[in-house]
């Protein structure tokens, strides 16, 4: 796992993709390094699935609709249509396939829903093959995690654990780097006083100290700040009446979907409200109804009295690729100050741009530079630092976590929990979305939306305490902060582990299943045999060894239940 500025430029280098200006890059013989492309190239390519099994040895290609079934995308898909989340699935897809020595994962669950980030991350858990993340989702880092590197200021920092702890250990290293800078102050002001009083009176032999007091000098000026934290700050706009939203009966087919059939939610003044469930299910669908945006087929939306809503727009429309930074600030009607062309309007205060954008960790430099050109965590806070300049009092949070660093996602969390207004969510984080959403909307397919109160992990052990069916709606779809249900409780008898793998296990056993039962069709082919001996013995080799897994997991699954029970 790794942290901080820097991590992808590492990253490469550990691919071979970038030369280190010193230093060595060893790769034992035979082992094969495998990097995960945040932008894959795909030209030469017909669909995604010719892309992903480009360099498959014969009688493997069975691989890829496999892996891109658990990641969600079709690998049928022209290149040409293909979306960014898409090509990046594809590229993710095609080192899952590939199964290298050594894989190298950047961002791996960006644009993926909870449910494919559970699959890989379930995949990862069981695979022999050695992996390096980054991420900024604290969930998936939590339960794949042994090791960490943590880069901070050119220095790369290792600790043998995982994520849990890691906030601990920066702040113990960061406090016993204060205080060792606290001592070397003291001592170089101790020092210059002693160079100041005895100037009239000091020999020759002082001369040693007087070259030690340079010397300590030297070393504190050579010290590297620590970045900061983005400075966000959200302005409750005038309060909004008690009700915010009341939705009745929403019915809305899009493209031949049903999005919701029967949809009922009030949302009141504070309430955080965090919408869940699969890509392409109409989460962004359902929040524009419930904003007024969009017409449901059926049903009604009244919307509260004095709203003032403000939206983050995961598709960042609201960025010029082609303006800069000072002219996408000083250019935005909401931000604009009458006259002025350095000056932006923050929360009715006049600011200079520079000075804002410094605010939200963007370097002087990068005033002029095009949007364009910013990585995805920088274009997201270019986008929260609009935003937040204009006061709100109803907030539209659309993947808001997407590439920001755990520091600032620690900060946006921070002021959410302070904001006097209201929330409504979209995020495929689970550790932002139980530590924010009072209430968690679970949209599951064909219309069914139900509201549940918590954030996910208190859906997921209702939802599982109910067998994975979809719940009764409850008689009032109005929610506030509850302690975790008792249902949490499944499994008291087992340890935290046993009973994380307990859950589990009959989703493996599924996947194990339906893999076995592919693998099986394409064997039972008379004259496969025949036409394609090396597919043949590639898929019976497959169906063998999946078979003696699922074995394994229901003997698993056995003893772990005698153990519940």
């Amino acid at each position: 796992m790794l942290f901080r500025s820097g991590k992808s430029t590492l990253m490469k280098v550990m691919a071979g993709l970038v030369e280190p200006d010193k230093g060595l890059r060893v790769v034992p013989p035979g082992v094969v390094v495998g990097y995960m492309e945040q932008d894959p190239d795909l030209s030469g390519f017909e669909t995604l699935g010719d892309y992903a099994a480009s360099r498959l040895p014969v009688g493997e290609e069975y691989k890829v609709p496999m892996v891109a079934e658990g990641l969600k995308f079709n690998p049928d898909t022209p290149v040409a249509t293909a979306s960014g989340g898409e090509r990046r699935r594809a590229a993710l897809a095609k080192l899952m396939a590939e199964a290298p020595e050594l894989m190298l994962l950047d961002e791996p669950t960006n644009h993926l829903d909870i449910q494919a980030i559970e699959w890989l991350e379930e995949e990862l858990k069981n695979t022999r093959t050695a992996f390096v993340l980054i991420s900024h989702d604290r969930a998936f880092l939590r339960a794949l995690t042994k090791a960490t590197l943590w880069i901070d200021r050119g220095q790369i920092r290792r600790r043998e654990a995982g994520f849990d702890g890691f906030e601990e250990w920066r702040e113990t290293v960061w406090a016993e780097e204060d205080e060792a800078r606290h001592k070397l102050d003291r001592k170089i002001k101790a020092e210059a006083k002693w160079a100041v009083e005895g100037i009239s009176a000091r020999r020759k032999r002082n001369q040693g100290r007087v070259r030690a007091l340079a010397a300590l000098r030297e070393e504190r000026g050579s010290q590297i700040r620590r970045q900061g934290t983005a400075a966000l700050e959200l302005e409750s706009g005038p309060q909004s009446g008690k009700k915010v939203i009341e939705a009745k009966g929403l019915v809305k087919i899009f493209g031949g979907k049903t999005i919701v059939d029967g949809f009922d939610l009030r949302v009141l003044r504070g309430d955080r409200i965090a919408f869940v469930g699969p890509n392409g299910v109409g989460k962004t669908t359902l929040l524009k109804m419930l904003t007024g945006e969009l017409a449901p087929d059926e049903g009604s939306v009244s919307l509260g009295t004095n709203l003032e809503i403000a939206v983050f727009d995961q598709a960042r429309a609201r960025l010029d690729p082609n303006a800069t930074l000072w002219d996408s600030l000083t250019n935005d009607p909401l931000m604009a100050v009458s006259g002025s062309s350095d000056q932006v309007m923050v929360r009715g205060t006049p600011k200079h741009v520079v000075a804002y954008l410094k605010d939200f960790l963007f370097d002087e430099r990068q005033a002029r530079a095009p949007v364009r050109s910013l990585s995805g965590g920088e274009k997201a806070r270019l986008l929260l630092a609009k935003l937040m300049a204009q006061p709100s009092n109803l907030l539209i949070l659309d993947e808001p976590t997407n590439d920001l660093d755990v520091e600032t996602l620690d900060l946006l969390q921070d002021i959410l929990g302070d904001y006097d207004g209201t929330v409504l969510l979209v995020s495929h984080d689970r550790d932002f979305i139980d530590r924010i959403a009072t209430a968690t909307v679970a949209l599951e397919g064909n219309g069914h939306a139900t509201a549940y109160p918590g954030g996910w992990s208190d859906y997921a052990a209702q939802r599982q305490a109910s067998g994975g069916v979809v719940l009764e709606k409850p008689s009032s779809p109005t929610y506030a902060p509850q302690s975790k249900p008792a249902a949490k409780k499944a499994a008291e008898g087992l340890s935290f582990t046993e009973k994380k793998r307990l859950e589990a296990l009959p989703g493996v056993i599924a996947k194990l299943e339906a893999e076995i039962n592919k693998l099986s069709d394409f064997i039972s082919d008379p004259e496969m045999f025949t036409k394609e001996p090396v597919k043949f013995r590639k898929a019976s080799e497959g169906m063998a060894e999946r078979q003696a897994t699922l074995a394994a997991a229901e003997e698993e699954w056995l003893l772990l239940e005698e153990k519940n029970a």
